[in-house]
C-alpha cells in the first residue's frame, strides 16, 4: 500500500504536467486516447478495427490501443494498477463495487460527475430515468468512479430455467407440469414408460451440472424457487426489509427432501454434482433421445440450436412450479453490473472530455445497436413497413443473420461486440423484428425472450437482494472470503444431503451450527448495513 501511494503521488505529478501539455493542444488535431482493453475473440484487431475507424472519425479521437486476450485481462489489468502504469481509460474494467471506491478515494480513478453533467447527456438521461441505474452507480461518498455496462435483457434477468422435452409429453399424453408435485411425476412417467420409444430403460429424467462455466445450472438453481426464493449465487434475500440467507431457513429443509426424493426414486441423474457440461451433452445428444428435463439457462448448453441439429426443437421451459406451501417464484437478476469504464489519472483534461464523450456515444442508441450488430446493410437493417417487433408494434430493425459455412450464425468482426459500456435497453432488443418462427435459424434471441416471459410474472423484486449495492471497502475482502467460505459449505451440504450421505432430519440441526463457525451474522450485517446506507 505504501508503494502504491508513492506511485499515485509520482502520477499525480506526471497528470498536472500533462494537462498543462493538453491545454495548449491543436483543437484540430485528435485527441489521442490511450485505452487497455482484452482483445475479444471474434473482434478484429482493435488497432484497425472498421467501428474503432468510424468512433475516431466521428470523435475526433486517436485510439491508441494496449490489448491482451481475455482470458489474461484480469490478471494484467491488476499489475498495470498496482505498478502505476496505466493508460488514460480501462474498458471492460470489470471494476468491483469495492475497488471502484478503493482506487478511486486513492485518486487512480478520476470522479466522473462533472464529466457526465457537461460531456454525456444519454448517461445523463438515463441516470433519471432508468430507475436502479443511479443506485448502482454512485459510491457512498457521492462519486461516480465507473460506469457499468447497462446490458438489458429479459433472458437475463430470468436466467434459472427448466427445459423440458414436450415431445415427450405428447407421446405419453402428460401436460406440462404446473406444480413440483406434477414435475415429480412427470419425471416418473419419463423414466418408467420408454418415452423414446426403443425399447431399453435409457432415459434420464433430469439432469443438469454445476460446472461454474454454464449459466443456470445446479440442482436447485430452479427447483428451490417452489420452496424459498434462491439466486443461485450469493444466497442472499431479503424479508420485511431484513437481509436473510435462504439456505439456513426452514423452508430450504423442505426444498432438501424435494430434491432428495428425486434422486432417491432415481427421477435425478447420479452425476449432477460430480459431471460437467461436456458429460451433460454427450448423454443428450445421443442418437436416442435420452434426456427429458435440463436445469440450464441455456438450452444451447445442451443442443445445438440450428436446422441441421433439430433437437433442440423438442424442448421448451417449464415455467416456475407451485411448491407444497404456495410458493412460486423466479430468479431474478437486474442491475448495472461492475465498473466497466474508467477514466484514470493519467488522462489530461483534454483526454478526459473525449474519453466522455466516447462513453457518451456508446451510451447512445446508436452506439449500443453498432457495437452490438455492427453496421447498417452488414448486420442489421432497418425494419420495412408493416414487420413487427416482439411486442407486436411496429418494429425498427432487422438482423441479417450471417451463416457460417458448416451452419450455424457468426458475428461479423469488424464491430465491438458490446465492449466497455453501453446502455442496452430491453426497449431497443426488443425494437428488432419479430421471426415468424421462434425456433428457426437465427431465432434464438426470440426463443428466449419468449421464454423469459413466462417467467416474468412470477418475479418478487422485494425479495431479492440488490446486486448493485456498495458494500463498505474495509469490510469487502472480508466479505469476499466469508461469501466463498459460505457458498462452498452450502454446495457440498446440498449435495449430501439429496444423495444420502446425510439424513435431512438427523443433521440439520448440525448443518445450521455450522453457520455460526463461518460468521453468517457478520456476513448478513455487513449486508444489512450496506442496504440500508
Amino acid at each position: 500500500m505504501m508503494i502504491f501511494a508513492l506511485v499515485l503521488s509520482a502520477c499525480g505529478s506526471s497528470q498536472n504536467k500533462q494537462e498543462d501539455a493538453g491545454a495548449s493542444a491543436d483543437p484540430n488535431q485528435p485527441v489521442t486516447l490511450s485505452v487497455f482493453a482484452p482483445q475479444n475473440v471474434g473482434i478484429e484487431n482493435l488497432q484497425v478495427n472498421k467501428l474503432s475507424k468510424f468512433i475516431e472519425q466521428k470523435l475526433n479521437i486517436k485510439f491508441d490501443w494496449n490489448t491482451v486476450p481475455d482470458a489474461a485481462f484480469g490478471d494484467k489489468k491488476l499489475l498495470l494498477l498496482a505498478s502505476g502504469d496505466y493508460p488514460a481509460v480501462i474498458m471492460n474494467a470489470g471494476i468491483s463495487k469495492a475497488d471502484q471506491i478503493k482506487y478511486g478515494q486513492q485518486g487512480a480513478f478520476l470522479p466522473l460527475n462533472e464529466l457526465i453533467d457537461q460531456y454525456a447527456p444519454h448517461i445523463k438521461q438515463a441516470m433519471d430515468s432508468v430507475s436502479y441505474l443511479k443506485h448502482g452507480m454512485v459510491a457512498p461518498d457521492g462519486n461516480i468512479y465507473a460506469l457499468p455496462k447497462l446490458n438489458e435483457c429479459l433472458h437475463c434477468t430470468y436466467g434459472q430455467r427448466m427445459w423440458i422435452n414436450t415431445d415427450w409429453l405428447k407421446k405419453l399424453g402428460l401436460q406440462m407440469p404446473t406444480t413440483t408435485e406434477e414435475f415429480y411425476n412427470v419425471l416418473k412417467a419419463f423414466k418408467e414408460k420408454d418415452p423414446n420409444g426403443n425399447g431399453k430403460a435409457d432415459e434420464v429424467p433430469f439432469t443438469t451440472s454445476t460446472s461454474d462455466n454454464v449459466w443456470g445450472g445446479g440442482v436447485d438453481s430452479f427447483l428451490m424457487n417452489a420452496f424459498i426464493y434462491d439466486n443461485g449465487s450469493d444466497y442472499l434475500s431479503v424479508k420485511d426489509g431484513k437481509v436473510i440467507f435462504s439456505p439456513a431457513q426452514p423452508e430450504w429443509k423442505e426444498g432438501l427432501k424435494y430434491l432428495r426424493k428425486l434422486f432417491a426414486d432415481g427421477l435425478m441423474d447420479k452425476g449432477v454434482f460430480t459431471q460437467n457440461n461436456d458429460a451433460v451433452k454427450q448423454m443428450a445428444n445421443k442418437p436416442d433421445a435420452a434426456v427429458g428435463a435440463v436445469s440450464y439457462a441455456l438450452i444451447s448448453s445442451v443442443f445445438a440450436v440450428d436446422d441441421a441439429h433439430p433437437r433442440h426443437k423438442d424442448y421448451d421451459v417449464v415455467p416456475p412450479l407451485k411448491g407444497p406451501d404456495g410458493v412460486q417464484l423466479t430468479g431474478y437478476s437486474v442491475g448495472a453490473g461492475g465498473g466497466q469504464f474508467v477514466i484514470t489519472n493519467k488522462a489530461t483534461k483534454e483526454q478526459q472530455i473525449a474519453a466522455m464523450k466516447l462513453a457518451d456515444f456508446l451510451w447512445s442508441e446508436e452506439g449500443t445497436v453498432m457495437q452490438s450488430w455492427g453496421f447498417e446493410g452488414e448486420g442489421w437493417k432497418k425494419a420495412a413497413d408493416g414487420q413487427l417487433d416482439y411486442n407486436g408494434k411496429p418494429a425498427k430493425y432487422e438482423v441479417i443473420a450471417k451463416t457460417a459455412p458448416a451452419g450455424g450464425e457468426t458475428k461479423p468482426d469488424d464491430y465491438w461486440w458490446q465492449l466497455g459500456t453501453m446502455q442496452m435497453l430491453n426497449s431497443i432488443r426488443e425494437s428488432f423484428v419479430a421471426p415468424a418462427d421462434p425456433l428457426a435459424n437465427g431465432a434464438f434471441e426470440y426463443r428466449l425472450w419468449l421464454s423469459a416471459k413466462k417467467y416474468e410474472p412470477f418475479a418478487k423484486p422485494e425479495v431479492v437482494y440488490p446486486s448493485d449495492t456498495f458494500v463498505d471497502p474495509a469490510d469487502a475482502l472480508t466479505v469476499a472470503q466469508m461469501q466463498k467460505t459460505l457458498s462452498d459449505y452450502v454446495k457440498s451440504s446440498l449435495a449430501q444431503f439429496v444423495t444420502g450421505n446425510k439424513d435431512i432430519d438427523k443433521d440439520w440441526d448440525s448443518y445450521i451450527a455450522g453457520f455460526k463457525g463461518l460468521q453468517l451474522e457478520q456476513y448478513l450485517a455487513i449486508y444489512q448495513k450496506a442496504l440500508q446506507k
